[in-house]
């Protein structure tokens, strides 16, 4: 095996600098929004060095059609999107593996890309085109949802637990999962408390007790996956609101954008060591 087939890139040169080599990021949505919704937040990574940047074309018509069949459909939405940014790759990062961001659902999505069994009648395989996965709110523990919570475990999560449970291929993908605590569940307080302890409720079920925390949506407890690096922020709500900050906003972005610049750095340090160990071992011979 060539250090070229062994990164799985046509062009290698991202080899000689994983220290350097500035990500290709696709962005993968949440449940019922659209890829405007992520425009802000692209610009915002470009502006904080970012090479390039690709958004998944899956649209809420998508995920209202998943609730009712299974998530096959927006997983090839994004795996032809994760081709884009592959394509972009060569272009702007030397072909280095993307960087992943998955907003909510979309996180989920993102792991579902790099199984390697059928997943409702769809391969995908792609591990080794992605350098980092990593997740923005994303409820990766859903088994005692209930309403909402529950269907998503049933199309999305409980296959993705199936199939790519945990950080799998760690560390040859790197695995951050990002949280807020702003909003504490109360059913008898705010308006804003007792819709979070709804929404807790929908996503782990009677797990969701008073003072639950989390970011409006999700539980802060609902978002950790198995050997995943962890960041839980302070004041993102979940989603894009006017004049409240959500994951995608500057404050949030220049929180977690560092965190996951470096996760997906000692990922590609991990395959550039390994790709040298394997020329050294090949020119041995």
């Amino acid at each position: 095996m060539t250090a070229d087939e062994h990164s799985g890139y046509g062009s290698p040169g991202w080899l000689s600098r994983p220290d350097s080599i500035a990500p290709t990021v696709l962005v993968l949505g949440g449940f019922l929004t659209t890829p405007p919704v992520y425009g802000r937040m692209v610009r915002r990574l470009m502006d904080r060095g970012a090479a390039g940047a690709i958004v998944a074309g899956v649209w809420t018509p998508d995920w209202l059609l998943a609730g009712v069949r299974d998530i096959g459909p927006i997983c090839t939405r994004s795996g032809r999107a994760l081709r884009d940014a592959i394509r972009l790759s060569r272009e702007v990062s030397d072909g280095a593996p993307v960087l992943l961001v998955g907003h909510s659902a979309g996180g989920i999505t993102g792991r579902l890309l790099t199984a390697t069994e059928p997943l409702p009648g769809r391969r995908f395989g792609a591990a080794r085109w992605i350098g980092a996965i990593v997740t923005l709110g994303t409820p990766h523990r859903l088994s005692a949802g209930e309403g909402i919570g529950r269907r998503i475990n049933q199309v999305a999560a409980s296959i993705a637990d199936a199939h790519v449970p945990g950080a799998c291929f760690a560390p040859e993908i790197g695995y951050l999962s990002v949280a807020s605590r702003v909003i504490h569940s109360d059913p008898s307080g705010s308006g804003r408390e007792r819709v979070a302890h709804l929404l807790y409720r929908s996503v782990i079920g009677r797990a969701a007790v008073p003072g639950t925390e989390g970011d409006g949506f999700v539980p802060v407890v609902a978002t950790g996956l198995s050997g995943a690096r962890q960041l839980v922020l302070d004041h993102p709500i979940h989603g894009p609101s006017a004049g409240v900050s959500w994951y995608g906003s500057d404050d949030a972005v220049d929180a977690w954008w560092p965190v996951a610049l470096e996760t997906w750095r000692s990922a590609l340090q991990h395959r550039a060591r390994a790709a040298q160990t394997v020329e050294q071992a090949e020119a041995a011979v």
